[in-house]
């Protein structure tokens, strides 16, 4: 049927097995990235909950290179900035710019694993439609092949209709696959989401914790930390 296919509706079949091939492509690459992100995140945030002070993150996990990781970098790189001022000044302006620093790296790291993903809402929003046109201009090429012939028998009309619905049956395969995988996509990235965030609170937590004992006389927070 392909082969025997109006050229316009061979380029219509084409498109969408390409499509197709794009959405299979796009959701092995994605699982893999998405996967590996949650492990990641996971295993710092099991170390920033476990950790009593940001130095002792930071140190555990220096190799980790996800996002939860920059969370502790940044806000101890911060904190190594802002520690000339601090005897001066109150911990609030340090809890704001950590804050900021770490609202940046969550949005960042959202973005990064949401892209590509926009192209499965687009296949799945428009390849019925490819298909539909695709199957309109094969009815109507059967149509102009009835005039010609200048007869109804179902033997030439059959194939150029069969070859019609054909490219509409291969939309339906691009566009099916292409809104179910955005969709788990779409509910993944959000779980990972929340994870980021309930990293970037234990940040904010060891901050203020360290801001806390900054506070306190020498003595009296060596012997809470020993504790």
């Amino acid at each position: 049927m392909f082969m025997a296919a109006d050229w316009v509706v061979k380029g219509v079949m084409i498109g969408l097995a390409f499509a197709s091939l794009v959405t299979w492509t796009v959701w092995l690459a994605k699982t893999l990235e998405l996967g590996a992100a949650r492990v990641a995140v996971g295993r710092a945030l099991n170390v920033i909950t476990a950790s009593a002070s940001l130095r002792e993150a930071s140190d555990k996990l220096g190799r980790n290179k996800s996002a939860a990781a920059r969370f502790v970098h940044a806000a101890a790189e911060e904190g190594r900035l802002s520690n000339a001022a601090l005897d001066h000044s109150g911990g609030e302006g340090l809890k704001d710019r950590v804050a900021s620093r770490l609202s940046r790296i969550e949005a960042g790291a959202a973005r990064k694993m949401s892209r590509g993903t926009g192209v499965l809402a687009t296949i799945g929003s428009t390849a019925p439609f490819v298909g539909l046109f695709g199957t309109v201009w094969g009815i109507m090429n059967s149509f102009i092949g009835i005039s010609q012939a200048q007869t109804t028998n179902l033997a030439i009309v059959a194939p150029g209709i069969a070859e019609a619905l054909l490219a509409t049956a291969i939309g339906l395969v691009a566009a099916i696959p292409a809104v179910v995988i955005y969709n788990v996509f779409a509910r993944a990235i959000t779980g990972y989401r929340q994870l980021l965030a309930d990293a970037s609170a234990g940040v904010e937590r060891l901050v203020s914790r360290d801001l806390d004992f900054r506070n306190l006389p020498a003595s009296r927070a060596a012997k809470l930390a020993a504790e």
